[in-house]
C-alpha cells in the first residue's frame, strides 16, 4: 500500500496504472497464500511388534473359555470379520478413519465406546498397534470384532482416567473391540 501511495503522490497515478498496480498486488497476495498441494509422506511407521507366545496362549484360552471362534493373525491378535465392507480399503497408517466402536473386557464390562452416537475420527497411526494391524482387514463399511493381547494394546501400563484417577484399563489385560469402519480418507 505504501508503494501505491508513493506512486500516486508522484503523479504517476492514472486510473489505468492504479488498476494494474492493484491487480499485481492482489496476485502476489493470493499467490503467497496458496497451499502446497504436494502430498506429504506418511510420518507413521508400521510396527513390527508381535505378541509373545504366552500372551497369545492366554488370549486363545480366554476365547475358548467364552466359546468364541476367531481367526488368529501372525502378530498375535484374533479377529472375526462380521462384514468385510466394500469400496476402498486402508492404504497406510496416515489414512484417516471414522469408526463406531465399543471396547470391553471379556466379562462384558465396557471401558470405552462411541455411545454418544458420534463416530471417532483419527489417523490409524494414532491408535494402539492392535488396531493398526487389524482395521485394514476390512474395507469401508466393514465390521470387525478384535481380541487384542496386552502387548498390542497398552501392555504393562494401566490406562488411568485423568479426571478421577481411576484405572480404566488394568495393565496386562486382553481387550475386545467391536469396530464398524464408517469412512476413510
Amino acid at each position: 500500500m505504501t508503494l501505491l501511495l508513493f506512486i500516486c503522490k508522484k503523479n504517476y497515478c492514472s486510473m489505468k496504472n492504479l488498476a494494474l498496480i492493484v491487480l499485481i498486488l492482489a496476485s502476489l497476495i493470493l499467490y503467497s497464500c496458496k497451499k502446497d498441494s504436494t502430498p506429504q509422506a506418511c510420518q507413521y511407521t508400521p510396527s513390527a511388534l508381535k505378541a509373545p507366545a504366552s500372551e497369545q496362549l492366554a488370549l486363545q484360552d480366554s476365547l475358548l473359555a467364552h466359546n468364541i471362534n476367531a481367526t488368529k493373525d501372525t502378530t498375535g491378535f484374533f479377529y472375526t470379520i462380521n462384514e468385510p465392507g466394500a469400496d476402498k480399503g486402508i492404504t497406510d497408517l496416515c489414512t484417516t478413519i471414522a469408526v463406531y466402536y465399543k471396547g470391553s473386557f471379556f466379562d462384558g464390562t465396557i471401558f470405552d465406546s462411541t455411545a454418544t452416537g458420534y463416530p471417532s475420527i483419527f489417523q490409524l497411526g494414532q491408535v494402539i498397534v492392535g488396531w493398526q494391524k487389524s482395521i485394514p482387514l476390512v474395507k469401508k463399511g466393514g465390521d470387525i470384532t478384535l481380541y487384542i493381547p496386552p502387548s498390542l494394546a497398552y501392555g504393562d501400563k494401566p490406562v488411568i482416567n485423568p479426571n478421577t484417577g481411576d484405572t480404566v484399563i488394568p495393565a496386562h489385560t486382553n481387550l475386545v473391540f467391536h469396530v464398524n469402519l464408517l469412512d476413510l480418507q
